[in-house]
C-alpha cells in the first residue's frame, strides 16, 4: 500500500499561523525521509484553525526543501480561479520540480460565503455549475485547446515536456462523475464524508473514460488518522480533533486546535457526543497494530492501493510520532 499525507497546516491554540506553516514544511521533509509517496497541502480561506490558503506558493517552497517525494495540492478550489492561470501555476511548478507535481482540484468554497465573494470579485460569474467546463479547460490548457474554444491558439507557459498528475477531489458522486468523464484520477474525501464512498469510487471506475492524462482509472481515499503507542493514548490525542470538528459543525470557524485538557473540560451535550461519535466514522484512531488493521480494511473496501492520511493534533510532536509509527507498520 502507498501511504500519502494531506496537511492542512493546523494552527494549535497557543501557537500561530507562521508556526503552523513551518511545521508543514518540516513534515514534508520528514515524510520524504519516512518513505511516504505524496505530500499534499490544502486551500482554506478566512479560517483561523488552518493556515494553508495558497497551496501553489507553499508548494514552491516545499519543493525546494525536498528531493523525491511527490508534492501537490489537495486541492486548488477551481471555481475561484481562471483555469488558464491554474494551468500556468502548475506548469511552472512542474518545470521547477519535474515528475513530482500533482494538481488536485476541487469545487468546494474552502471558506465562508463572504470569502468566496472576495475571491471571485472580478470573475463576473459565481456559477458553480461551470465546474465541469473549468475542468475541461484546465485539461486543454495542459494539452491542446480545441479549435471551437474561444481562446484557441493560446498556450499555457512555460512549455515543458512533462505534466503534473491531475486529480479531482470529492466527497460525493458529482466530482467522481466528472473525474470519470474527463479521465482524471480521483480521491474520495472520507475525512469529510464517512458514508458511501466505496460506491462512489466504484462508479468512478465503471464510468471512467481514458484521456491524455490516464489510460486507466486511478483512485485513492483520504481519512483522518491519529496513531500513538497505545489505543488509550491515541484516543486521548484525538480529543482535540473531536472538538475541532464539532466546533466547525456548530459554525464556529474562529477557534484554533484546542488542547487535550481543554477538550476534556468542554461541556458536551448529549447531541454533541452523538455528533462526535458519528465523526469518528471519518477517522482511524489507535495503536500501530490497530491502525494498520483498520487502514488495510479501508483500502480493501475502496479497492485502492493508496491511502492519504490527515493527522491533526494539538501537539506537533504527536503528529510527528503518528506519521513515524504509521510508516513503520508498512515498511
Amino acid at each position: 500500500m502507498k501511504l500519502s499525507i494531506l496537511d492542512q497546516s493546523p494552527v494549535a491554540q497557543g501557537a500561530n499561523a507562521r508556526t503552523a506553516i513551518e511545521q508543514t514544511v518540516q513534515l514534508a521533509v520528514q515524510a520524504e525521509q519516512l518513505g511516504y509517496h505524496r505530500f499534499w497541502v490544502s486551500e482554506h480561506h478566512d479560517a483561523k484553525r488552518v493556515a494553508g490558503s495558497t497551496p501553489e506558493v507553499l508548494l514552491a517552497h516545499i519543493g525546494a526543501k525536498t528531493n523525491t517525494i511527490r508534492i501537490g495540492s489537495g486541492g486548488v478550489m477551481l471555481p475561484h480561479y481562471s483555469s488558464y492561470k491554474v494551468a500556468e501555476n502548475f506548469k511552472m511548478l512542474e518545470a521547477l520540480y519535474p515528475n513530482r507535481m500533482d494538481l488536485g482540484v476541487g469545487r468546494a468554497a474552502g471558506g465562508n460565503p463572504i470569502a468566496t465573494m472576495a475571491l471571485q470579485q472580478n470573475s463576473g460569474s459565481r456559477e458553480y455549475d461551470r465546474y465541469p467546463e473549468q475542468v475541461f479547460d484546465l485539461q486543454s490548457y495542459f494539452t491542446n485547446l480545441p479549435e471551437s474554444h474561444p481562446y484557441y491558439g493560446i498556450t499555457a507557459t512555460p512549455e515543458i515536456e512533462t505534466l503534473p498528475e491531475l486529480w479531482l477531489l470529492g466527497s460525493s458522486g458529482g466530482s467522481a462523475h466528472i473525474a470519470a468523464e474527463r479521465g482524471t484520477a480521483f480521491t474520495f474525501a472520507h475525512f469529510i464524508n464517512g458514508n458511501g464512498g466505496e460506491d462512489v469510487v466504484k462508479a468512478y471506475r465503471n464510468q471512467f473514460k481514458r484521456s491524455a492524462f490516464y489510460e486507466n482509472p486511478v483512485a485513492s481515499v483520504a481519512i483522518h488518522l491519529i496513531c500513538a503507542p497505545t489505543d488509550e493514548e491515541a484516543n486521548e490525542r484525538a480529543l482535540s480533533l473531536d472538538l475541532s470538528l464539532l466546533m466547525l459543525q456548530k459554525g464556529n470557524r474562529s477557534l484554533e486546535i484546542q488542547s487535550i485538557d481543554e477538550a476534556k473540560q468542554y461541556p458536551y451535550t448529549a447531541n454533541d457526543l452523538a455528533l462526535i461519535n458519528e465523526n469518528r466514522k471519518r477517522m482511524i484512531v489507535g495503536s500501530p497494530e490497530r491502525v494498520k488493521e483498520q487502514l488495510t480494511l479501508l483500502a480493501n473496501r475502496y479497492e485502492v492501493e493508496e491511502v492519504m492520511v490527515i493527522t491533526i493534533t494539538h501537539e506537533f510532536n504527536h503528529r510527528i510520532e503518528s506519521f513515524e509509527l504509521l510508516a513503520s507498520m508498512f515498511q
